[in-house]
């Protein structure tokens, strides 16, 4: 039963790493230039990577989930980081750290799910 909920927790993180990469299609992340859409395009597919990766295992694979933590980190403080460029736009903030949170929090999740189910 752990090994569904590891692979729903990889499902839910794969979503969440292509919204990351097609959001800047959908909202306004930077007044002028294009490092931020570049940015979430690359680490929306890395995100997207690494859960497709775990889905292909039934338990999932801890160092894909730490890694997928990492990658919410990074979502979260881009847009702070990418500020000193260009202007970023509130909804990249939003965005950003709200899609971050919801990866640390499922990469966590996930994390947990794997140790239980390797004991």
């Amino acid at each position: 039963m752990r090994g569904v909920a590891v692979q729903a927790v990889a499902a839910l993180g794969v979503l969440t790493g292509l919204w990351i990469a097609l959001s800047p299609s959908f909202i306004t992340l930077q007044h002028g230039g294009g490092n931020s859409a570049v940015a979430n395009l690359i680490a929306g597919l890395a995100v997207a990577a690494v859960g497709a990766a775990s889905l292909a295992g039934p338990r999932g694979f801890a160092g894909l989930q730490f890694a997928s933590a990492l990658l919410g980190v990074w979502v979260i403080l881009s847009p702070f980081i990418l500020d000193a460029r260009f202007s970023i736009a509130a909804p990249m903030y939003w965005s950003n750290i709200v899609s971050g949170g919801v990866l640390v929090v499922l990469a966590l999740a996930g994390l947990a799910s794997v140790r239980r189910a390797a004991r």
